[in-house]
């Protein structure tokens, strides 16, 4: 094999988001694309000689072909080893386990999450640190300069890699691990959850449908949940990961995920309904007649955690994304622990992770995870919440009544405004950010706006800083409104606003979350001026 020094030129716009860098798959596809955000990744963390490296990403469409790149790249700039998922498969949260596990110098997860996959959709590439988590701050900075001044890339020029089956081979002179993606995941899930309890579940008549949404999970979720655990076979439905996610959107929403809903509605249903996206970070949970929200989800995560081994001996603290309901600060009131508000992002987490900080971390966008990992973990989700029923013996529909009963209930709901020109929604930002000294005492839809302000973050452990965050306006009575950018997507922008108000009546807790908040969504396109700047009605997603 030879050795090629490839000359090229930087390529504007690689700028990794919150979570890496995503781009239309056909963009990475495009000479030098993919080879100059890699070669820029091991520019910005100080090279990547004689280091170990996790790789592996979600099966989308493209993901094959980059892992051979990578490691083609990898071992012309002298990486000792790289451990790379079997068919260069890895979960996310599986990745970063393999990331702690064996010590290794990071690792590259190729993913675009919960966005769509094809030639024409969504590809990602994303560095997770030593410690298993997205890359800091610091670091994404660090591989954006280095790819604005890139002139050349090393690359070897091979055949490709057999990634087919675990075992050991080498290219050039640097090790190829080929591992299962499954086991390792699995082991680290019996140590966390009472699996002899939740077979006992199963084997009672307990009745689940799980939809992989043909992305990476299905092939964990078959392994833990129906081999390991006893659900019956075809308790997990489109199990075969596709590189167009069987022409789905893999998304676990009520929107992407409606063949679920309505089973999990109908009269016909499953005790308990779960569906994880593309990259398994994800999860939406569903009882029998009811959906759980990402933040109820959390809350009662947090409220319920010591029933799993894993937590018997109580929570450190609890962190959770601003936009994300406060329905888990009133749980860490109660219990005596800390709340910690960070920006949307992952990464946020870690330090306060890796600190003993905090031990159960989520967001409003359908992540959660703990400090077994250093990402958001969409199927230890979904068995925290079987050993939880395991354990309590009630319903989801009775866990969620017991819950809002205990702590009072958050009606919140998160709208999306998906692909609007990124100009107006700039405009429509910049405008409210240039109000919100004038907002606290001003009447809007009936509610009194008590305080509005960007949210920034000192960030406790180390003392950096966040700031640009999000803007936030708060109303009497404990309603919020939070408006943001996001910086997921491929095309145009998303502006996202999150609406919450608090309910402390029993007799209320029933009502239609968006019935609940209809004079808040009032107040929220009154403060912005949603309508008139984006010229749109209604949001493209409510959750």
């Amino acid at each position: 094999m030879e050795r090629l020094t490839i000359e090229t030129r930087p390529i504007e716009g690689q700028k990794p988001g919150t979570s890496g860098l995503r781009k239309k798959t056909r963009t990475f596809m495009e000479p030098h694309y993919l080879e100059n955000f890699v070669a820029a990744i091991f520019q910005g963390i100080g090279g990547a000689k004689d280091k170990t490296f996790v790789l592996g990403g979600d099966g989308r469409y493209f993901n094959d072909r980059a892992a051979q790149v990578i490691l083609r790249m990898a071992a012309a700039a002298g990486a000792q080893r790289v451990i790379v998922g079997r068919d260069a498969l890895l979960s996310t949260p599986a990745a970063s386990n393999l990331i702690r596990t064996r010590k290794t110098d990071g690792g590259i997860i190729l993913s675009a999450s919960h966005n769509p996959g094809g030639p024409d959709e969504d590809f990602g590439v994303k560095f997770n640190t030593p410690n298993g988590g997205p890359a800091p701050e610091e670091v994404t900075n660090r591989i954006f300069e280095a790819s604005k001044r890139i002139e050349t890339y090393t690359i070897v020029e091979t055949t490709d890699v057999d990634l087919s089956a675990p075992g050991m081979t080498t290219l050039g002179g640097m090790e190829i691990e080929v591992v299962d993606p499954v086991e390792d995941y699995a082991a680290l899930m019996e140590t966390l959850f009472d699996f002899d309890k939740i077979r006992g579940l199963f084997a009672g008549g307990f009745t689940m449908r799980y939809d992989a949404m043909h992305a990476v999970t299905g092939p964990y979720a078959a392994e833990i949940l129906e081999t390991r655990l006893g659900a019956p076979e075809g308790t997990v439905v489109n199990a075969e990961p596709k590189p167009d996610f069987g022409g789905g959107h893999p998304d676990p929403n009520p929107i992407w995920a409606k063949d679920l809903l309505d089973l999990i509605m109908s009269g016909s249903a499953p005790d308990f309904g779960a569906a994880s996206d593309g990259d398994g970070d994800r999860n939406m949970i569903l009882g029998r007649g009811v959906y759980v929200t990402p933040s109820d989800s959390l809350a009662v995560l947090a409220a319920n955690a010591h029933l799993a081994p894993g937590y018997s001996g109580g929570l450190k603290g609890v962190a959770r994304s601003m936009p994300t309901s406060r329905a888990v600060d009133r749980v860490a009131e109660k219990l005596g622990i800390d709340c910690y508000e960070t920006p949307t992002g992952w990464k946020f987490f870690g330090n306060l992770l890796d600190a003993g900080r905090a031990t159960l971390c989520g967001e409003e966008s359908a992540g959660t995870g703990s400090d077994h990992v250093r990402e958001k973990d969409g199927l230890w989700a979904v068995l925290l919440w079987l050993n939880i029923l395991a354990e309590s013996g009630q319903s989801v529909a009775e866990v969620m009544h017991a819950h809002w009963t205990a702590f009072g209930r958050n009606f919140y709901s998160r709208h999306d405004y998906e692909a609007v020109d990124a100009d107006a929604a700039t405009r429509m930002m910049d405008a409210l950010r240039d109000r919100l000294d004038e907002l606290p005492g001003q009447s809007v839809a009936g509610r009194t706006v008590e305080s509005a302000d960007e949210f920034s973050y000192r960030d406790p452990v180390d003392g950096s800083t966040a700031s640009g965050q999000g803007l936030r306006v708060n109303l009497k009575g404990g309603g919020r409104i939070v408006y943001r950018l996001s910086g997921t997507g491929t095309v145009g922008a998303t502006l996202r606003v999150y609406i919450e108000d608090e309910g402390a009546d029993p007799s209320t807790f029933d009502m239609d979350t968006q019935e609940a908040l209809a004079d808040m969504i009032a107040a929220a396109d009154e403060i912005a001026g949603i309508k008139t700047y984006t010229g749109r009605d209604v949001p493209d997603v409510r959750t």
